[in-house]
């Protein structure tokens, strides 16, 4: 489980197809503080840790997660929003993310207002009834307010900290991007629908 509060980049240095799976080899300033087995949001997928080695770390994506999310679309050189477990001590400064991203979406929209960055995504309707004005959206991992919500669109406003220090900075339009609706929302329509 996941806030949404991106704590590092990281870098892809190395990929290697394994059947129908992939694995990612990511250099990134905590890589050498994680640990086997544990848990680690990757663009807002959850991945667990295979192998640790000096400043990099890798992860595999089994065929399913490659299917639903962008990870498929890496290669050398790209950046990743990572962020670590969190920690049932402290604040949540986000909100809950299990890393579990429902689709890809994709920007049709990105300018820049004079100090902070607004972007318009597009997604399936079929997952309209999880998604309302002002509510949480977890974006390639980042906790972010969506707005101007539609049927199949909504928009998010970066200021320039999480401009700066998350990979929103390299998404333009027609970028596919990792979205996961709260759950809390999932969890209210699963219960509707089942009284129905």
């Amino acid at each position: 489980m996941f806030t949404g509060i991106i704590e590092n980049l990281g870098q892809i240095v190395r990929i290697n197809p394994n059947g129908s799976n992939v694995s990612f080899w990511v250099k990134s300033a905590m890589s050498n503080q994680l640990k086997v087995d544990q848990s680690v949001s990757h663009n807002g997928v959850c991945l667990t840790v295979e192998q640790i080695m000096d400043d990099s770390h890798k992860v595999t994506a089994i065929e399913e997660t490659l299917l639903k999310t962008n990870l498929s679309k890496l290669v050398v050189g790209d950046c990743v929003n990572l962020e670590r477990c969190l920690q049932m001590n402290g604040r949540i400064d986000g909100h809950i993310v299990q890393g579990h991203v429902d689709d890809v979406a994709t920007c049709t929209n990105a300018i820049e207002k004079d100090g902070s960055w607004e972007y318009t995504f597009e997604f399936n309707e079929k997952f309209a009834a999880l998604l309302i004005e002002k509510g949480s959206v977890c974006v390639n991992g980042i906790s972010l307010t969506a707005f101007n919500v539609t049927r199949n669109s909504f928009s998010v406003a970066i200021i320039p900290y999480t401009y700066t220090n998350t990979s929103i900075k390299n998404i333009g339009v027609d970028s596919l991007i990792n979205v996961e609706f709260d759950v809390l929302g999932k969890y209210i329509l699963r219960m509707n629908e089942l009284k129905g």
